[in-house]
């Protein structure tokens, strides 16, 4: 065994992340639903590329007349 090995060492982070799971064991399926909610989404690739074909590029510095 190393001299500074702590085997029973748990961080406060790791203790409060296993109490809140124990008192909430439905935790991980609402992060799910509201991952799916938010982020999980059908991408349509033949939208994506007409968004990207009608892009209108942008100047160097926007601010500067047309002079």
């Amino acid at each position: 065994m190393p001299i500074f090995q702590r085997p029973d060492y748990q961080s406060e982070t790791t203790q409060f992340l296993q109490e809140l799971k124990a008192k909430k064991p439905d935790l991980d399926r609402q992060q799910r639903e509201g991952r799916a909610l938010l982020w999980d989404k059908a991408v349509d690739r033949a939208a994506w590329q007409e968004f990207k074909a009608a892009r209108v590029p942008q100047k160097p510095y926007v601010y500067q007349t047309q002079g």
